[in-house]
């Protein structure tokens, strides 16, 4: 619905930092003219929209216009979208999916160029990006820069092909970001020098001050994983220009929940001026990556919000160049169909493979044990001793020391198979395709015969969701590169929350138990962590001794 007309309320001006009674003038999908009005309604803000600085749109588990249908409810008008998880899957065909899928819908998103596919070396994955592909991504005007360089390690390192990267942004005249976590001092100064311009791994005041110190912009990070709002929040209030928020990883029912706007009031409620809070929701991530993106300003497109006041941020309604995409409580953005693509070539995995023994089960009785932590991406590790049953180590669910399985779905190989705590289930298994970021199957389970009825679920599927147990079998399919559905947030939120109760149900007490499963095969993110090929130590960089396969 064209929103053509005039619009009298309180103006949020985040470019000259004031708020005043005004008349917003719209016509022909551009902000015409804003007037003072003194008259104007006490009860009635109207300011930009909210922009998401970075996001993997694959994670929500929609199509890029399903999400969108979504996120403009939530006043959501632009996202900074990197399509590494689709790029490891499916390469620059899945690249050109996500563009062409988003091309549907008004929500403007602003992919980049995927900088690390794979994540790592150390993982079979469903595509590889040379220079050639970067260059390919980096010359197409709707790629706005190069996506976070997870392999800090080679960047410290000056590695040729990761410098070369960097360089080849810069030769287009594109922004680069970061992804660090819990690099400081030399190396960070290193990493940043090398052209790294932002990061969204910060989980410490520490990390964020020393980022910023240096120039570079931190993105506060509150996904369904990774929750980081509370420890960084302070930085708002010490360098608010430097600030932007981000999800980075949004699974469907917290997207219908809400979005953005809940970061902006909590920061609020902390005590963070509205109008800072609110510039890094807007300004500052329009302002650093350059995006198309109203800031309702005379003559600027007309990409604006109307909330109730400036403590809750309760959205009522979203406008994109100058049309209604949301009322406030409903999307007014049409469904589009798509068509999927994927790659999946493995096939069912058996009880002997799950059972195989790693070399190092009989080297020691002390193993390495993943330890997961709620509302975080990095985890612990403890060296402790297996339970065993006729020679082949076995999940303790009454330890709450579980196997865990990661499955290539590339080709068919022998499964990766190693231990964690903190997912406490008592009966079942969970696995998922959604397995950041070479995306082969992750599953936990309390037996081996669990873990393979999960495991074969989403193989049957190729791609998806699966939870079993003795009592239930359920499983969501994500024909889309095994990391997308078809259907609609609501729908996908109904399926995911079902998923989760039967999670929490059979003891597990993580707050969003599938994405922290997700991330425990990302090679990336310290400190001890599972991929196709074994064990990782992400501190070393490199496999724990003795746990890799590499059939």
């Amino acid at each position: 619905m064209e929103a053509d007309g005039e619009y009298s309320g309180q103006i949020v001006d985040v470019v000259g930092g004031r708020i005043f009674g005004g008349k917003i003038t719209v016509s022909q999908t551009k902000i015409a003219s804003i007037a003072p009005d003194p008259s104007a309604p006490k009860d009635r803000f109207f300011l930009p929209g909210f922009v998401d600085a970075h996001v993997h749109i694959e994670s929500s588990m929609l199509t890029p216009v399903e999400f969108a249908r979504a996120a403009v409810v939530h006043g959501t008008v632009a996202t900074v979208s990197d399509p590494h998880e689709i790029a490891n899957v499916c390469g620059l065909e899945g690249v050109a999916w996500m563009l062409a899928n988003a091309a549907h819908t008004p929500l403007k998103i602003y992919f980049g160029a995927p900088s690390c596919v794979p994540a790592t070396p150390f993982e079979r994955a469903g595509a590889r990006f040379g220079l050639d592909e970067v260059r390919t991504l980096l010359s197409d005007d709707r790629i706005l820069y190069l996506s976070e360089v997870m392999n800090f390690p080679a960047v410290i390192a000056a590695d040729e092909f990761m410098l070369s990267l960097i360089k080849l942004a810069r030769t287009f005249q594109k922004k680069v970001d970061g992804h660090a976590p819990g690099v400081l001092g030399d190396a960070l100064r290193t990493y940043a020098a090398a052209g790294i311009e932002t990061d969204h791994e910060c989980t410490t005041l520490a990390e964020g001050r020393e980022r910023i110190a240096l120039g570079m912009k931190v993105a506060i990070r509150e996904g369904s994983a990774a929750r980081n709002f509370e420890a960084l929040w302070p930085l708002l209030l010490e360098s608010p220009e430097a600030c932007f928020f981000c999800s980075d990883d949004k699974h469907p029912d917290d997207l219908v929940r809400g979005y953005l706007q809940h970061m902006v009031a909590r920061a609020v409620a902390n005590g963070v001026p509205a109008m800072a809070a609110i510039k890094a929701a807007t300004l500052n991530p329009v302002r650093h990556y350059g995006l198309q993106v109203g800031l309702l300003q005379a003559g600027d497109p007309a990409d604006f919000i109307e909330v109730a006041n400036l403590t809750t941020f309760e959205v009522r309604r979203t406008c994109i160049a100058g049309f209604w995409v949301s009322d406030g409580s409903t999307t007014l953005l049409p469904s589009f169909s798509a068509t999927a693509i994927n790659t999946f070539s493995t096939s069912l995995v058996s009880l002997p493979e799950l059972r195989t023994p790693l070399d190092l089960f009989s080297k020691s009785r002390k193993f390495p044990v993943i330890v997961a932590r709620d509302g975080q991406l990095v985890t612990g590790r403890e060296d402790l001793e297996l339970s065993y049953e006729s020679g082949f180590a076995v999940s303790d669910p009454s330890r709450d020391l579980l196997k865990i399985a990661v499955y290539n779905r590339y080709e068919k190989a022998a499964p990766a198979i190693g231990f964690i705590k903190n997912f406490g289930l008592k009966t079942g298994a969970m696995a998922s395709s959604v397995a950041h970021d070479s995306h082969n199957i992750v599953a936990v389970g309390v037996s081996d015969e669990m873990l393979m009825a999960a495991i074969n679920a989403v193989v049957a599927n190729k791609g998806g969701l699966a939870f079993c147990s003795a009592k239930h079998n359920l499983n969501y399919p994500l024909p889309v590169a095994g990391l997308m559905g078809l259907g609609t947030a609501w729908e996908a939120a109904s399926a995911f929350e079902k998923l989760t109760a039967l999670a929490k149900a059979d003891g597990c007490n993580l707050t969003s138990p599938y994405m922290t499963l997700s991330f425990m095969s990302l090679l990336v993110i310290p400190s001890l962590k599972i991929g196709d090929r074994g064990l990782f130590d992400v501190d070393k960089f490199c496999f724990v001794t003795g746990s890799v396969s590499d059939a």
